[in-house]
């Protein structure tokens, strides 16, 4: 246009164009508006946070389109004059004409300057052409955006290679208190996936900035002067209750009616009461007991049947002063019930938050080491379905073992919930003024009995044994070569799905129905088929789906066969709900695979068998399973009748395949004959692993087995993933499964990257005096430190003789780099990597894998062993 428009142009050459302009690239082009659009965005960089934009806006595309495209982007808009023209003769509206037939839209003129009744462009264009004159509205607004920071700081995110995101965007809202809830936090999103390329790690407690906020949050508006170390996150509170029960494993239970909904049926159907008080009980099915919420009846309650642990809520009328919470307190004490009271009801996030006995008491008092507090956060102003809640406790060991409780059980919490409720206790805490009065004094807790529950036996030996997230030192960080997940850059293609899913407003349950989407990743990944008779079922994440499989074992009365070389989290997860596991013994020179001959012999021995395989890629080996080794091994469960549950969570980031052959589930079954109606293949995955989304877990099960599905389902606490999170894998699955080539380039790179590691990390072992057994897919390989065992090393005052188990520590300690021991693989003498870290962190471990050989070898060689 700079070309064309010069100077010296004509006022009839400018009113020539003045009815054209290029396409700028938003969805307001279809109206004529995109040059509005455009000036409008520019605007929003530039302007001032409390200055004004005036546009006068031509009305054709109707008064709701103009005043849309301001509001959509964050505007109050006032209509300070209006008026109507005529519309230019010359003018060929047919094109507007055109987009009404394909549409629903409906452009506005009037029948020349006197009519009040706007017209169709159909109706306008048969006018004109019999000669009528029309016109259009003409009006003048005034625009100042609302919260204008943050509203600036998410353009500037849009501007940043998300373009095509704003299309999406809708920040109009009726109500005021809605978009101070959603604003601020669209800004925060935009800030997070902006400068943490690689989603960072959090500890499976919760992340720790939340953990900060809910602590500051509560000695800013409550008194209490707690510390993160006082707060453990968890999905929701329903999950909360039940993780807490089976860390305690209780005899008796008393529950208070309004919180038994999500808990699993067997314990409320269960009558076995009689001898409940012996605190060596078999563990097997809790019985819980059905409670009133009002204080004097549970109490009595309570006197009578002398429960071990009592999970309640408070009546409004009670929830007001402490009284009532002390009492309870004082009997749960007295006959040795460890309490859970649930104050979900009566937290307000405001900045004038009502009494609360329970908070009032904890300001004043320590929360007994017998007592915790649990909260389930959904009272937000935008999603009704988005939940985490926190328990409260000041006694360290159970604020331990319940951390490491949600590690077992459900891996973590969605670190984007966090971040939401994370933003409304920011915001209240902006909002507070700092109080400089010293913190009063608080009574210190009253000493509680021996005869309290203790954690369950199957709980407190797998604490013990099982390895656990190792948080950063006040020194210095650690670097991870010991999580189940990817630390390679999100793909901007991920994040700009996740934007949209929060920035769109009113998205229909088909935008979030991600069934037949992962119905068709499974058929052309694994071929496994889809049917009628399968139910898809999505949680949080797929340790959690994987964990309820474990509950299913058990209530079939079922044995767990996991082969030598699984993933130590799963072992340890199905050992801690006090399920019969079986290894399978399995072989370095077959990769730690499962022979079919093996599986028989092991089979033989064992009734009801449910077998657990992790393939195509196995975790934690890095080795592969081809179609013929799993049709293999799928005919001799059929014909032993066992359960088979095939773990794809691990797969899909296959980079080494010369020889492989993919699966095809759908003819293995087939070909399949079992003459036992238990056998029957269950198929567990996780999304994010292989479309690249580290740190946004989704996981899915897909069962065929009606009578699974309902033993399944009797186990209603499953922590689910928001919409929001099915809204943005719908997006990702649609462009894999349409082989989109951007997307598929993304996921060659990403398993190139992989590979590289894998040799790096391989040959640095090698060098360093570790035996390595080859990987050909996933995040991990294992390796045996050959060259170490038996010697003896020291540390800062720490002295050990070195082996499979304790080279862990060893490591960790001498240089901070953390793996997973022996222990953790259960195989013996061999360690587990993971290398799917960020670039500088990799490198970084590679040092610490060479500074640790010269400690130690050295060392060795100096003394003459």
């Amino acid at each position: 246009m700079s070309k064309i428009v010069t100077e010296n142009s004509s006022e009839e050459f400018l009113y020539s164009l003045s009815n054209y302009c290029a396409l700028q690239g938003f969805v307001e082009d279809q109206f004529g508006l995109g040059l509005i659009a455009r000036a409008v965005e520019e605007g929003i960089d530039v302007i001032k946070p409390m200055g004004i934009m005036v546009f006068n806006m031509g009305g054709r595309p109707g008064q709701g389109v103009c005043e849309r495209l301001f509001r959509r982007r964050g505007f109050r808009i006032t209509k300070l004059w209006q008026t109507k023209i005529m519309q230019a003769a010359d003018t060929d509206i047919s094109a507007l004409v055109e987009i009404e037939k394909n549409s629903r839209h409906r452009f506005e003129f009037f029948m020349d300057l006197v009519g009040d009744q706007p017209v169709c462009a159909r109706t306008a264009w048969a006018y004109m052409k019999s000669g009528g004159r029309i016109s259009h509205a003409l009006s003048v607004y005034s625009c100042q955006i609302r919260q204008p920071n943050q509203v600036k700081k998410i353009f500037e995110f849009l501007r940043d290679g998300f373009h095509e995101v704003s299309s999406s965007l809708d920040l109009s809202f009726d109500d005021d208190s809605v978009a101070d809830e959603k604003i601020p936090f669209l800004a925060y999103l935009a800030s997070f996936l902006k400068e943490n390329k690689s989603n960072p790690w959090e500890p499976p407690a919760g992340c720790l900035n939340f953990r900060n906020l809910v602590a500051g949050f509560m000695k800013s508006y409550h008194h209490i002067p707690l510390t993160p170390d006082n707060v453990v996150v968890f999905p929701s509170r329903a999950v909360a209750i039940e993780n807490a029960l089976r860390l305690f494993s209780p005899a008796l239970a008393i529950v208070d009616e309004h919180l038994t909904r999500h808990l699993p049926k067997q314990w409320l159907t269960s009558l076995a009461i009689e001898g409940r008080v012996d605190c060596n009980h078999s563990e097997e099915t809790v019985t819980v007991i059905e409670a009133p919420r009002q204080s004097d009846l549970l109490i009595e309650l309570i006197r009578k049947l002398k429960p071990q642990v009592v999970v309640t809520g408070m009546a409004q009328f009670e929830a007001i002063t402490s009284a009532a919470f002390e009492n309870l307190l004082s009997i749960t004490k007295d006959v040795g019930s460890r309490l859970f009271i649930d104050i979900s009801e009566h937290l307000e996030l405001s900045s004038l938050p009502s009494s609360n006995g329970v908070l009032k008491y904890l300001a004043g008092k320590t929360l007994p080491s017998h007592a915790a507090i649990l909260c389930g956060l959904v009272k937000n102003q935008v999603y009704s379905d988005l939940e985490v809640a926190f328990a409260i406790s000041e006694d360290a060991d159970v604020y331990r073992a319940l951390s490491q409780t949600i590690e077992l059980l459900e891996g973590h919490t969605s670190q984007i919930s966090q971040h939401y409720y994370g933003c409304l206790f920011h915001e209240l805490l902006a909002f507070q003024i700092a109080d400089r009065h010293p913190q009063q004094e608080r009574q210190p807790a009253e000493v509680i009995s021996q005869k309290v529950i203790g954690f369950s036996n199957s709980a407190m030996s797998t604490l013990k044994e099982a390895e656990f997230f190792v948080p950063d030192s006040k020194e210095s960080g650690v670097i991870h070569m010991d999580l189940d997940r990817s630390f390679l850059p999100v793909p901007s293609v991920v994040n700009a799905s996740i934007f949209e899913s929060f920035v769109r407003q009113n998205i229909t349950d088909s935008e979030t129905d991600v069934g037949s989407s992962i119905q068709q990743l499974v058929k052309d990944s694994y071929g496994f088929p889809g049917d009628g008779c399968s139910e898809i079922i999505y949680g949080n994440t797929c340790l959690a789906l994987f964990n309820k499989l474990v509950l299913c074992c058990i209530q079939d009365q079922g044995t767990l066969l996991f082969p030598l070389g699984a993933n130590g989290h799963y072992v340890s997860a199905a050992k801690f709900v006090n399920a019969k596991t079986l290894t399978i013994p399995t072989k370095l020179d077959s990769g730690f695979k499962i022979e079919p001959r093996v599986l028989a012999d092991t089979l033989e021995k064992v009734s009801r068998p449910w077998v657990y395989i992790s393939g195509p890629t196995i975790n934690p080996t890095g080795s592969l399973y081809s179609d013929s080794d799993i049709q293999e091994l799928l005919s001799v469960c059929a014909k032993y009748g066992a359960r088979v549950v095939i773990d794809t969570s691990f797969s899909g980031l296959e980079f080494q395949i010369d020889g492989w052959k993919r699966w095809n589930l759908e003819r293995c079954l087939s070909a399949v004959n079992s003459a036992k109606p238990s056998f029957s293949v269950a198929l567990l995955g996780e999304l994010s692993f292989e479309l690249t989304a580290a740190g946004h877990d989704l996981g899915f099960l897909i069962l065929n087995d009606s009578a699974l599905v309902d033993t399944f389902h009797s186990f209603p606490s499953l922590s689910r993933p928001h919409s929001t999170l099915k809204y943005t894998f719908r997006k990702l699955l649609g462009l894999k499964n349409q082989k989109d080539e951007h997307l598929s380039n993304l996921i060659v790179e990403h398993k190139e990257t992989l590979k590289n590691r894998a040799d790096h990390l391989t040959k640095t072992l090698e060098s360093c005096g570790w035996d390595v057994a080859a990987s050909r897919g996933g995040i991990s390989l294992l390796a045996k430190p050959t060259a170490y065992l038996g010697k003896t090393i020291k540390v800062d005052g720490w002295e050990a003789k070195l082996d499979g188990c304790n080279i862990k520590e060893a490591i960790q300690r001498a240089t901070g780099l953390c793996i997973n021991s022996s222990s953790w693989t259960g195989i013996a003498d061999h360690c587990r990597f993971s290398f799917a870290l960020e670039s500088s962190e990799f490198e970084r471990a590679m040092g610490c894998i060479t500074r640790f050989k010269d400690l130690v070898l050295r060392n060795a060689q100096m003394n003459g062993n």
